[in-house]
């Protein structure tokens, strides 16, 4: 594994390449599918920046909410065996403000100038 540049400030330097360097200078479709191509490196950007901890959060929350261990994927396919059976639902003590977190961090990923996501950032989740 290679220690420098990382991962995140290759996908950002090649993003921010394309676009100073690159979309100024084509337009049409060929500019559209370039504003595509740069969100997918913005999006993979702030994942790697922040899937690290966003995970551990979930992580934690679930454990907290299942009383188990396991990965994310585990632990989320346990939450998903327990609310398709009825065992869990949102009366359960922590299961909504579970969601709403993992709601909130994968946003902060996919969409981050969505307005309704700034706007609840703004008022504290």
């Amino acid at each position: 594994m290679q220690d420098e540049p990382t991962p995140i400030e290759l996908t950002k330097s090649v993003a921010d390449f394309l676009r100073t360097d690159i979309a100024p200078l084509i337009s049409g479709h060929q500019a559209f599918k370039l504003r595509v191509a740069i969100n997918i490196l913005d999006l993979v950007t702030r994942q790697l920046m922040q899937e690290e901890g966003s995970d551990a959060a979930e992580v934690e929350r679930l454990r907290a909410l299942l009383g188990i261990d396991g990965s994310v994927t585990e632990l989320n396919r346990a939450l998903a065996d327990r609310i398709a059976s009825g065992e869990v639902d949102l009366t359960t003590p922590g299961l909504a403000e579970h969601l709403w977190a993992t709601t909130m961090d994968k946003l902060a990923v996919d969409q981050p100038n969505y307005a309704s996501y700034k706007r609840e950032q703004g008022r504290g989740g």
